[in-house]
Formats: C-alpha cells, sequence, structure tokens
C-alpha cells in the first residue's frame, strides 16, 4: 500500500470532531497531524486526511470508501456506528457480491460500504469512484486513463451489471484498480443523482520532486482544469491535490515566521513551484 497517495474529505470547521470519531470506532487507528486546516489519521496504518475549510463543499455518494471487514461480526459493528444519526443507503443484508454487506452515510455525510468477503483485502479501505449524470458509462475508460498515469497499476477486475438490472448492457458495477500501489475502485451507476464530483472529496498524491509534480499536474489537467494551491480537476472532474512533500517540511518547521511565508507563496499558486516556496520561506 501506497501512503503517498490518501483520500482528503473536505470539512466544514469540523475536522477534529471527525477524526475523534473516527479513531473512537475504528480499530487501530489514530490521529497522526493535526493543525488548524488538517488533521490526518491512520486506520490500520492507512492515511485519511480531513481539510477543516469552511462550507463550499461537501462529500456526496459519488465518492464512498469501501471498507473491508474481516468477519460479519465486524460488518454489524460498524455498521451499527456509523449509520447512528446517518443514513442507511443499501441495509445491512447478504448480497450476491458478499455475505455481509451495507451502505451507510454516517452523521458527517461521508458514506462507507462496509464489505465482508472470505478473500483478505491487501487495504483496510479504498475510495470507490460512482461514474454518474454525464459521466455515468465512462468507468471503465478512466480505469485505463488513471492506470496509464500511474506507475505500478493495473487494472485487477471488471464487473458488469447483469442484464435486468436497469442499468445500460457493458456498464460497469464494480472495479478495482491499482495506482502506484495503492487500491482504489470505481462503478457506472445511472440512476439520478443530483450530484456530480467536487472538492468534497479528493486524491491527495504526495511528489518527490518537481519533476514528478509536474508530471501528474501535466496529465491529470489534460482536458481538465487547473484550480489553486495544487489543486486541480481531470477530464471527468475529479478532483487531485498535487503535493510537494517539500511544501509540508516548509511549512511545519520550529520556524512559524517563515511557514507563514511558504504557506503564503502557496496560496498564490496553481500548479506547487518547489523553487519559489523555499525562495519565499529564505526571504
Amino acid at each position: 500500500m501506497n501512503n503517498d497517495i490518501f483520500p482528503c474529505i473536505w470539512t466544514n470547521q469540523n475536522g477534529s470532531q471527525v477524526a475523534k470519531f473516527y479513531t473512537s470506532i475504528f480499530r487501530n487507528s489514530k490521529i497522526t497531524q493535526e493543525t488548524l486546516m488538517v488533521i490526518n489519521i491512520e486506520i490500520e496504518g492507512q492515511k485519511l486526511m480531513f481539510l477543516n475549510a469552511g462550507p463550499m463543499f461537501k462529500p456526496n455518494l459519488t465518492v464512498s470508501l469501501m471498507l473491508m471487514c474481516d468477519s460479519k461480526d465486524e460488518v454489524e459493528e460498524y455498521y451499527q456506528k456509523l449509520s447512528e444519526n446517518g443514513k442507511v443507503m443499501m441495509e445491512l443484508d447478504a448480497y450476491p457480491w458478499s455475505e455481509k454487506y451495507a451502505w451507510v452515510e454516517d452523521q458527517f455525510g461521508i458514506s462507507w460500504q462496509l464489505y465482508y468477503g472470505a478473500e483478505k483485502a491487501k487495504q483496510k479501505f479504498s475510495p470507490v469512484l460512482m461514474f454518474t449524470g454525464k459521466n455515468n458509462g465512462k468507468c471503465r475508460e478512466a480505469l485505463s486513463y488513471y492506470t496509464s498515469i500511474f506507475p505500478n497499476s493495473e487494472i485487477e477486475g471488471i464487473m458488469e451489471y447483469p442484464a435486468g438490472q436497469g442499468e445500460p448492457e457493458g456498464n460497469v458495477g464494480h472495479s478495482q484498480f491499482i495506482i502506484d500501489g495503492y487500491t482504489m475502485m470505481a462503478m457506472d451507476s445511472s440512476h439520478q443523482h443530483n450530484f456530480n464530483f467536487s472538492e468534497g472529496t479528493s486524491m491527495v498524491v504526495m511528489t518527490d520532486n518537481q519533476e514528478e509534480t509536474d508530471f501528474y499536474w501535466n496529465k491529470l489537467t489534460e482536458n481538465g482544469e487547473e484550480s489553486m494551491c495544487g489543486w486541480l480537476k481531470d477530464q471527468y472532474g475529479f478532483s487531485w491535490q498535487i503535493t510537494p512533500k517539500r511544501l509540508i517540511e516548509l511549512t511545519n518547521t520550529e520556524n512559524p515566521e517563515k511557514n507563514k511565508k511558504a504557506f503564503d507563496a502557496m496560496l498564490k499558486m496553481k500548479k506547487i513551484i518547489i523553487k519559489d516556496i523555499e525562495d519565499a520561506f529564505n526571504s
């Protein structure tokens, strides 16, 4: 598993509350970083980030987190805790694809698919992208697109919707793919959803240098759009944050004044230019 790639969830100043809730219910979980804007947690050694960034965006069902449970009891336990004060999208039950499965939206509007299967998962949880609206039917194409950009990538499996399920034939009911050692999942849905991919849930890619930063930025903004502070949208409108590790170092030193200079320089950028951040830090 690659911990340089991980999901980020936009929260309305309650990231700390969300992090405390998750680390209180998930086994082997802990808060690893907490600043005014960013809270990072780990669940079974796997990173999840919350951004305290106000009411502009919030997560929705186009990105859920598939939690791979080791037993039916574990599914039940997390179902009880995550559905409390939330919503149930699919009831806890046996389904053709899982002996014990449920899909819930928790009290913070973050959705989880709870899954028990006989096979041992490589990751505790994986983001599931739902291609809906104008993206519906593009899941298979997106799998090829993402796995062509990242190294150490492959499409692990594609399940099509069976006939008579109200979905166009050939559409992807479920798929699993790997980008640079990180497992993700994706599906099509032709149901009428009144939302699409948004900044509410993005994927962070931590880069080692400017060359790598430029590479991902250029590839993912092709037919997409640039945003600010290392954020971009790809051709499907899905958000990525291309973040050099050096930026994190330069905004988290023992010198608050220099940290602020580096951070202020970053705020003016679209793509992050490491040298310009270093120059601001040293000014």
